[in-house]
């Protein structure tokens, strides 16, 4: 059973590679906002997590299909619609239980299975140690205001648990003005991006042996620190950009995987992000929504 769904989850990471690496190419063009760009890593984790795909002719799995990956139908209610699995490995014979061609490709992913899982639940018991521990580490942390705390343990203001959500900065914070980073503290709760976070991370988890995988989580945490700061600038107005990077040059980077830091990125990159910030026309609003509706048509679907 094991061997069975390690195959599938090899097979669904080679398309989310795939996927991954147009995403990063779409992500270099500079004219498309971070807050737009974020969304765009969706496709690349839900083919890491989703085995089946709604088909579709328009998708890039039906050129796909003709070169190098076969697909395999699970489900075809009517003629116009199914839900099917890629497969670009190939290595088995027949599905559902699955047979492999010869007895060394079931030997080899026999074993590689076994490494899989273990390497596996290793990553994920170190994840949720992580989690804990800095949830334990803050426990003593100094309420201020609302649910703004101050600890000497905190190197950077950040955003730390997932349920109740606390915006823990450093002590020597409490004479400071704060209101940036509270504005940005916020607007990661209210995005729920320590929920992203942690769901990306274990995702990755799961695909550890594809380095792609690791590269995309890299790429997708410094997007949601971008795209952060560029939803607070909508609010505050292009005014405030200025003031805004001061404020984020004296902040510190945070080390925690799992808090949404002030500090959590790149410093550079992210003051070039808000100084070159503008907000969207209505039209390019329009123009934009519809290439990311384009986008998840012919990335996440399969043949069809």
């Amino acid at each position: 059973m094991l061997q069975e769904i390690f195959y599938w989850v090899f097979n669904m990471s080679i398309t989310a590679a795939i996927t991954g690496l147009l995403v990063m190419l779409v992500r270099l063009i500079k004219k498309i906002p971070r807050r737009i760009v974020i969304f765009l890593w969706a496709i690349p984790f839900l083919r890491m997590a989703v085995p089946f795909g709604l088909g579709s002719p328009y998708s890039l799995m039906t050129l796909l299909s003709k070169i190098s990956t076969k697909t395999i139908v699970v489900y075809q209610p009517t003629d116009d619609l199914s839900f099917s699995m890629l497969n670009s490995v190939k290595a088995a014979e027949s599905y559902f239980p699955i047979t492999y061609k010869v007895n060394l490709l079931e030997n080899v992913f026999s074993v590689a299975c076994v490494i899989w899982i273990v390497v596996a639940l290793a990553i994920f018991v170190m994840l949720i140690f992580i989690y804990f521990k800095a949830l334990h580490e803050m426990k003593d942390a100094t309420h201020l205001r609302n649910n703004i705390y101050l600890s000497d343990k905190s190197a950077s203001p950040a955003v730390y648990g997932i349920i109740k959500p606390r915006i823990i900065m450093p002590a020597y914070y409490k004479d400071k003005d704060i209101k940036f980073i509270v504005l940005h503290e916020k607007m990661h709760i209210r995005r729920s991006d320590n929920l992203w976070r942690m769901l990306a991370f274990f995702i990755v988890a799961v695909h550890w042996f594809n380095p792609f995988c690791w590269v995309f989580l890299k790429q997708f945490l410094e997007d949601l620190e971008l795209s952060c700061d560029e939803r607070v600038l909508v609010n505050l107005g292009n005014n405030c950009k200025k003031e805004y990077a001061l404020y984020l040059l004296e902040s510190h980077q945070s080390k925690n995987v799992f808090a949404s830091a002030f500090g959590g990125a790149k410093i550079k990159k992210r003051i070039e992000n808000i100084l070159s910030f503008k907000k969207m026309t209505w039209f390019s609003l329009i123009v934009f929504i519809a290439l990311i509706v384009m986008i998840f048509c012919v990335l996440l679907t399969n043949e069809g």
